[in-house]
């Protein structure tokens, strides 16, 4: 099945740039919902897009992707010249022992924190994340090279992205009944809790042999019609909840900043979601929308859930930013791949496609 898709996307897709071959070795993703492409799909959780109208746009329809099609990390692929990295789990052992363009280990729910989403089953936290990319290191890719400096190189010029830490909010500290960190930790102590697991993780990765790395801020989550729909505040946005994650973002910065001090021949390259999510909102025009408060397919749970099976969505899916009550739209995930990959401004201060070209 996963071969079938490879030749689906090399027909219908073409990459956001034109490209002279791989541009990268591997891409390697790490993260929560916005970035799983189906390894939720045989979990006991209730984290799962694996029924309609969930990638009603995609070519071989559900994935377990949380979009009505394509995601931010298969324009990645498809741009950096490579197929689309499969969903680790849901991945046959003789493919992984062939296949050398890197694995989705994403998992809806997940966080940094490992009893986030709990509430909701079992998932991928990024310790277990960064476990299987361990096994992946261990007993897959070197099956493929006769040294291990040729592993090394393989390693050192592939991208990682990361995209994680926004169920630690949502799944976590804003749910004190299920949860007991917001009592544990004031604002400020969680993010540097956050940032600090998360730095450690990153540090694992890179002593695995990662070296280029793209790490997503959590984007402007109280915009975002889960959060709208269970607050209902005055305002456009529950500035609180942003509020909270804006501290996140901070100190994420001046991690990175510090970690590509300290770890010898790094690369890190930050994706400013938290801006973008307002500059889609006020300039919905710019990147081709007119609703950014509804989402395009029919909710559940009082406008906080996710899409209802089988009920059909909105027609007009490239003019909603909101795909579900949490997630963007296939149009949003290729505009943010877009401007990640060969743009400025959204990542600093390398895109994706200066950061392939770093030594």
């Amino acid at each position: 099945m996963y071969f079938l898709l490879v030749c689906i996307f090399q027909c219908f897709f073409v990459p956001l740039v034109a490209s002279q071959g791989q541009l990268a070795p591997a891409l390697f993703i790490f993260g929560d919902s916005f970035f799983d492409s189906g390894n939720n799909n045989n979990r006991k959780t209730l984290a799962k897009a694996n029924y309609p109208p969930y990638g009603i746009d995609f070519p071989s329809g559900v994935t377990g992707r949380f979009s009505n099609g394509l995601i931010i990390t298969d324009y990645f692929a498809l741009s950096l010249g490579l197929q689309i990295s499969p969903p680790f789990l849901e991945t046959e052992e003789s493919v992984m022992k062939n296949f050398l363009e890197g694995f989705n280990y994403a998992s809806a729910s997940a966080g940094i924190l490992p009893e986030t989403g709990s509430a909701l089953g079992g998932n991928l936290c990024m310790t277990k994340q960064v476990k299987l990319f361990r096994k992946t290191v261990r007993d897959y890719i070197p099956l493929h090279f006769t040294s291990s400096n040729e592993l090394s190189n393989h390693l050192s010029k592939s991208i990682f992205a990361i995209l994680i830490g926004g169920n630690d909010y949502a799944n976590n500290y804003l749910q004190p009944q299920q949860y007991n960190s917001s009592s544990l930790y004031n604002p400020k102590q969680f993010g540097e809790l956050l940032v600090k697991e998360l730095g450690n993780h990153l540090k694992e990765l890179y002593y695995l042999g990662a070296r280029k790395f793209v790490v997503f801020e959590i984007a402007a989550i109280g915009c975002f019609p889960a959060i709208l729909n269970k607050v209902k505040p005055k305002t456009r946005c529950v500035e609180d909840t942003n509020k909270l994650v804006s501290i996140f973002n901070k100190k994420l910065a001046n991690e990175l900043n510090l970690l590509s001090t300290i770890l010898e021949g790094s690369t890190f390259t930050k994706a400013e979601s938290y801006r973008l999510t307002y500059n889609m909102l006020k300039h919905p025009a710019r990147y081709g929308l007119n609703e950014t408060r509804n989402p395009c397919c029919m909710v559940g749970d009082n406008g906080t859930g996710p899409c209802i099976p089988n009920k059909r969505p909105c027609q007009d899916r490239d003019s909603h930013l909101f795909w579900d009550s949490f997630h963007p739209t296939q149009a949003v995930h290729k505009a943010i791949g877009s401007q990640c990959f060969n743009a400025t401004g959204l990542c600093t201060p390398f895109n994706i496609l200066q950061l392939t070209q770093k030594s």
